[in-house]
């Protein structure tokens, strides 16, 4: 199992925690990874695009010119493609580019993920994160404390209806270098996106509780 140090929102370190071997010391599995990113990728395309071929243009029912005798190549439609204001060949139609990951393709993705932050010495581990009010400064300097830079935050699921783990997310909002998650909503691609993944120990627990044992 691996230790690694907690720090506090003065970016001093005040203890040490062992990370779980399952979660956070997974075999790395890059095509998982991979696999992982594209499927949230994809699943955000709207897929909506749309553009008409030549048999929904409007226009075009009559011969431009008769077939033979006029010196130019033969026509049957201005609206064909080779025309301006034609069809497109293969013209785009809207179309869901979504797929799925078994649930244990999902569940190794993100183990995988979360072991490559620690590998690369990318995860930090806060004892705690909460405002008594909504300061996007104050949340500025905690991320400069634990010197974070473009960061993943993640929270516990558990503690968001504390007015005061609401405000670090709501204090987060406004800078364009950090985003914030639940460990119930965390994912391979956020993980993988951040140069650091800042953590709270109530996170890890719960993450170590879900994964650690197979779960959802």
């Amino acid at each position: 199992m691996a230790n690694v140090s907690v720090f506090n929102m003065e970016g001093k370190e005040v203890g040490t925690i062992e990370l779980s071997d399952v979660v956070f010391g997974a075999k790395i599995n890059e095509h998982l990874v991979h696999m992982a990113i594209v499927q949230h990728l994809a699943n955000k395309r709207q897929g909506t695009q749309k553009a008409k071929t030549r048999s929904e243009v409007s226009g075009g029912g009559r011969k431009p010119w008769r077939q033979k005798g006029t010196g130019h190549a033969r026509q049957g439609s201005i609206r064909a493609p080779q025309w301006k204001g034609g069809g497109v060949v293969f013209a785009p139609v809207p179309r869901d580019y979504s797929f799925k990951l078994n649930r244990k393709e999902k569940r190794a993705a993100l183990t995988s993920a979360l072991t490559n932050k620690v590998v690369d010495n990318k995860l930090i581990v806060v004892d705690e994160l909460q405002f008594d009010e909504i300061k996007t400064k104050k949340f500025k300097a905690v991320m400069d404390n634990l010197n974070a830079g473009k960061a993943l935050v993640v929270l516990s699921k558990d503690n968001i209806t504390d007015n005061r783990y609401k405000n670090v997310v709501l204090s987060a909002r406004n800078l364009p270098e950090v985003k914030t998650a639940m460990t119930n909503t965390i994912n391979v691609y956020d993980v993988m996106n951040a140069d650091k993944l800042v953590i709270t120990k109530a996170a890890v627990e719960k993450i170590e509780e879900v994964y650690g044992n197979g779960g959802h």
